[in-house]
């Protein structure tokens, strides 16, 4: 049985099947599954404060945040590695196994299982969205 966040995503996904929101999608499935990525707090703060500098010189930081933007590419690099890559996919592969039944959500965990960088983009992405979001 699939657990009530998944089954409210995939209601959201039936309903509005557009680009932004598969794109906000695939961030929330990357954040669910990277929960056991670990990074230490004072380089991820770093990281991504300096993505936030990126946002911002690009033009309004409230405009949304775009997978293939400078400020999200710019953080998953600075924080990838094959460590944090490996347990990400384990999380990807661990949820596509729930989504059994939900064809939309099915759908976004295939694209994250065979395509691990948009997977970690999508993960960068999650944490710059974070403390967009507390500030």
């Amino acid at each position: 049985m699939a657990a009530p966040w998944l089954v409210g995503l995939e209601a959201s996904l039936a309903e509005d099947a557009g680009e932004d929101s598969l794109a906000t999608a695939l961030v929330v499935i990357a954040a669910m599954a990277g929960q056991d990525v670990y990074v230490d707090e004072d380089e991820r703060h770093g990281a991504v404060r300096r993505a936030l500098l990126l946002l911002t010189a690009g033009g309004d930081p409230s405009r949304g945040l775009d997978l293939n933007g400078r400020a999200v590419t710019g953080l998953a690099e600075e924080l990838r590695n094959a460590d944090r890559q490996l347990v990400l996919e384990a999380g990807v592969k661990d949820l596509r196994l729930q989504t059994a039944g939900l064809p939309h959500v099915s759908e976004a965990m295939r694209a994250l299982a065979e395509a691990p960088d948009i997977a970690w983009r999508a993960y960068a992405c999650s944490l710059l969205a974070e403390e967009l979001g507390e500030e």
